[in-house]
């Protein structure tokens, strides 16, 4: 049975290159591709009119037979239930043989044997999501052979490859990855101590000059400042004893030395990280546990370590310091600067995940798109653990499918400017 089918030209106003290459593909596709058909469960059927059955299913007709296809959902995983008649009159299921047998994307082929069951023939296999296929049915009824084909497209769509290039479609396979637990810290930026340095006078004076200032880079030996000696009268120099930034100044020309220091000088190359742990979260951080330090804007990331837990509980937060050591050669991190800490409390090595950044909704379920060539479907998931960057599939879709990651939306937006779905 050929099934001819129109639809009506869709006319898109747009701004963007992107949305006016998907608006002129999708208003020449609409003249170019087949509608969905109904199979008896819901199925939408565009212009084109479906014969249907008693049962609401599709009709199939030859001569005086007739045959109704349906999918049953209701409290069972979907399956094909098919009543047979003649002369529009019910036939008997065990007078009739069938099989059926479905074509879907990526050239998979399912066979569909049938057994009599109360009034209808029941299909011995499951009708696996997405009902999207090339239909061929094969019955014999009273020694006549009959044979119906017809397509049953669902969340399909077909985009040529230069159209999808320039609509900025980016696809890669699904696979196995090393799935990683995380949990999400707040803290602050601090000096490391071992890097700090505390400019003191060698003897008791007065200060005579002051050769750099609140702010200055220095190196070690530069002269900070010329003291004279009480005891001596003879001058000195006053070096920087490490590489650094002058972060303190406390002393002026002619005026006398005392206890205090008078240059402090931080070392800011390397800086200590120190997130706060909470109760929920205290079994879970460790020593040595990898994380990624990164500002409250996310346009900083650096990868490091927990090198320390503290043993102490803070009394008011009742919280406990985990510190990181972070190098910060470019000066990014700065103290005092609130900070996020990811940390990786468990890694799952997860046979196939998919990215978070290609699911979509599509009807009750999270999917993702497979390509095949030129043509997209939807793929519906079972999904387990997951991150901010992966999910894992545990059904849906098969290891090694090409799927898409940029711009899923785009393939989503033309799947329902079709009506190709179907409602449960």
């Amino acid at each position: 049975m050929k099934v001819s089918m129109n639809r009506n030209a869709i006319s898109i106003v747009v701004i963007s290159l992107t949305s006016f290459v998907l608006a002129g593909w999708m208003m020449q596709s609409a003249n170019d591709s087949h509608d969905s058909h109904a199979d008896g469960h819901g199925h939408t059927d565009q212009e084109e009119s479906v014969a249907r059955g008693p049962h609401g299913g599709r009709l199939l007709i030859d001569d005086e037979f007739e045959l109704e296809i349906t999918i049953y959902e209701q409290g069972l995983p979907p399956e094909f239930r098919v009543y047979a008649y003649h002369d529009d009159q019910p036939v008997a299921p065990d007078n009739v043989t069938l099989d059926i047998e479905l074509k879907r994307l990526g050239n998979k082929l399912d066979h569909i044997r049938f057994t009599p069951q109360q009034d209808y023939l029941r299909g011995g296999a499951v009708i696996y999501e997405p009902h999207s296929f090339e239909v061929t049915a094969n019955a014999t009824y009273q020694g006549k052979s009959y044979s119906w084909q017809y397509d049953n497209f669902e969340g399909r769509t077909q985009i040529p490859e230069k159209i999808a290039q320039e609509m900025g479609i980016g696809t890669e396979l699904a696979g196995p990855i090393t799935l990683t637990e995380t949990r999400t810290l707040t803290g602050r930026v601090q000096t490391n101590p071992n890097r700090l340095s505390r400019v003191r006078p060698r003897f008791a004076g007065v200060v005579n000059a002051i050769r750099h200032e609140l702010g200055d880079v220095v190196s070690a030996g530069d002269i900070l400042a010329t003291v004279q000696s009480n005891e001596s009268l003879q001058e000195y120099y006053v070096k920087a004893p490490i590489n650094g930034l002058i972060v303190k100044r406390d002393i002026q020309v002619g005026e006398a030395t005392g206890d205090e220091p008078l240059f402090v000088i931080a070392d800011l190359s390397e800086v200590w990280v120190e997130l706060d742990v909470f109760v929920r979260d205290l079994e879970l951080i460790q020593k040595g546990q990898a994380v990624v330090v990164e500002t409250l804007d996310g346009k900083y990331q650096k990868s490091a370590s927990i090198d320390w837990v503290s043993p102490l509980t803070a009394h008011a937060s009742q919280s406990v310091r985990a510190r990181v050591t972070v190098s910060n050669e470019e000066g990014t991190l700065r103290p005092g600067q609130f900070i996020r800490g990811r940390v990786t409390v468990a890694e799952h090595a997860v046979p196939l995940a998919v990215r978070q950044s290609a699911l979509q909704r599509f009807r009750d379920f999270q999917v993702v798109f497979a390509r095949f060539d030129d043509f997209y479907e939807v793929r519906m998931l079972e999904l387990g653990r997951r991150n901010r960057d992966w999910v894992e599939v545990l059904g849906g879709i098969a290891s090694g499918s090409r799927y898409v990651t940029e711009n899923s939306y785009l393939i989503k937006a033309d799947i329902e400017k079709s009506g190709a779905s179907h409602d449960h």
